[in-house]
């Protein structure tokens, strides 16, 4: 049986390729951060809204995440992603970075009992790197 992070991270890809940042927010906890590229990070809901908004722009609003090969490491409320993530832009043939990533993400439960992200890291270990 697949976990089901696999399944809300494609409605979050989803939610990227059709530019529903409302609903892309919904996938974060209030506090999260997201490495919008080596040395920026945009920290809680309002700053990675704005964060996704402008990456859309960068790839002339056809940005097409998708996630290849997946470890899912979980310890009670907390769970680290391992994913290969692909991201494709038909209106942009060039980018500065890599569109062939392995990523990290780390996701919390909530009261709820859903799981929301934290940190979102689509460039994993490579900001070593930088």
């Amino acid at each position: 049986m697949e976990h089901e992070l696999k399944e809300l991270i494609k409605k979050a890809d989803l939610a990227i390729k059709n530019e529903d940042f409302d609903t892309l927010m919904n996938y974060y906890t209030d506090d999260a951060i997201l490495v919008v590229k080596p040395g920026t990070i945009a920290k809680g809901k309002d700053e990675i809204k704005k964060a996704f908004i402008a990456i859309a722009k960068y790839f002339n609003n056809s940005i097409v995440p998708t996630q290849g090969e997946m470890i899912i490491l979980e310890a009670g409320e907390t769970a680290l992603v391992l994913s290969h993530t692909f991201l494709e832009a038909a209106k942009k043939s060039d980018s500065e970075y890599s569109m062939d990533r392995r990523a990290t993400y780390v996701y919390k439960k909530n009261a709820q009992g859903e799981w929301l992200c934290a940190i979102d890291n689509s460039y994993g270990t490579e900001l070593i790197n930088k």
